[in-house]
This record gives structure tokens, sequence and C-alpha cells, in this order.
């Protein structure tokens, strides 16, 4: 787990990969194919390389392992612990990120797991994904893009989602009407209301508080929602 001066490190250097995309007018996902390609196999250089599972997705699974059969999509899967961790409990699992560095990383890491890690992009969604998976678990994406180019992104979660499957989105949270100057950018619960109009309904909704290693206390939201359509 990486320290809260390695994080601090990590976030220093992603800020300003981020500030440098958007001054030569690129895409705001571009720079995260360059963060993980720079950090060259170094876990700690990626702020959210904790190189375990997150937190919210293990105290969820508690109880709920995969039927059989159950196909499971990790989205924006990172260095590939939580889909690992959805593998080991039962679901037969596809990982997706933007990056193909995260995604070659990630397969490297856990060689002699089934997952299939794969790169793939959110705004353009390969047609065999849609409609696909029995459960889709989100961390940290939502949060990690600024909010107008958002709702393209919920409509493509929800889309990932089989017709009665669930959808688990774990998000670093903000009160309604509190300013949120990011990246990452902590989404009010009535932004997520957002997958409500795309099909899903909400099954549970969780409030936690996730402390880092520089002591901060983070609050966070864990929401499970159902396909009805």
């Amino acid at each position: 787990m990486s320290s809260a001066t390695d994080a601090e490190k990590a976030r220093e250097i992603a800020d300003r990969m981020q500030a440098e995309t958007k001054a030569r007018g690129g895409a705001f996902t571009d720079w995260f194919e360059e963060l993980y390609a720079k950090a060259d196999g170094d876990a700690a250089l990626v702020p959210w390389g904790d190189q375990e599972p997150r937190q919210g997705l293990v105290e969820w699974m508690v109880g709920r392992p995969g039927a059989e059969g159950a196909k499971a999509l990790d989205v924006g899967c990172g260095l590939g612990d939580n889909a690992v961790f959805l593998e080991r409990n039962g679901y037969d699992v596809t990982a997706i990120d933007l990056s193909k560095s995260a995604i070659k990383w990630a397969a490297k890491r856990f060689a002699d797991s089934a997952v299939r890690f794969r790169q793939a992009d959110l705004f353009d969604l390969p047609e065999d994904l849609v409609g696909a998976f029995d459960l889709v678990h989100e961390t940290y994406t939502l949060q990690a893009l600024p909010e107008e180019i958002r709702p393209k992104l919920f409509e493509a979660i929800a889309d990932l989602v089989a017709p009665g499957g669930r959808l688990l989105v774990i998000t670093r949270s903000r009160a309604e009407g509190e300013a949120s100057d990011g990246p990452p950018w902590p989404l009010a619960k009535s932004q997520l209301d957002a997958f409500l109009s795309l099909g899903l309904r909400q099954l549970s909704l969780t409030k936690t508080i996730e402390v880092k290693p520089d002591g901060r206390q983070i609050p966070h939201l864990r929401i499970e929602y159902q396909k009805t359509c």
C-alpha cells in the first residue's frame, strides 16, 4: 500500500499531466495512458494504485458471491485488483480500461488469472460488451472525469448491464450544493440519480468514510442498482 508521501507525489505528477494535456488541447482522457506508461511498473506513481481491492467493493461482496456462470465487468480496471477480487468471488470477469499500458500491466500482474483484461473506450463501446453483464462494477471512474462529459459516461455504464443485472457504483461523495474542485470530482447523490432515467432502479445506498494514509477522512457513497429493462 502507498504511504502518504507516495500518494502526494503521485497526485502531483497526475495533476501536472492533466494540466499539460489541457494546455495542448488534448482530450481530457489522454493523460491516463501517459500516466500508466510513464509509471513503468511503479505502482507508487499511480494515485489509485493501491494494489489491493477497494474497501467498498470488499465490504459489499460479503454474502454476495457470484452465482455459477455470472458475468461481471470491472470498469476502469487500472492495475486489476478489483477485477481479480471479483473473479475470486465466483464471477466470470472481463476488465476494461482506456489505457493500453494499464491493461498490459494488469495482465502481467495477474498472468495466472482467468480475468479477460481488455482495452476499451467507454465513449465508444464495443458492441459485444453492451448488455452483456450480470454485474457491472464501477469505482472512481465517474469522479475522475469532469461534469461536462459525464452524461455519455452514465449512459455507457448503464448500457453494459444486462436486463435484471446489477450495477455497483462506488465514489467519493459531496453534499448537495457543495463545490467540487477536481479532479477528482466527488459526486452528490442527485448526480448519481442520472442512472434512474437509464433503465435502472436503486436497490441500496450506503454512506461510508474512508481514512487515507495522510489521515484525511473522505466521504463515499456505495449504491447498488438493478437494470429493469
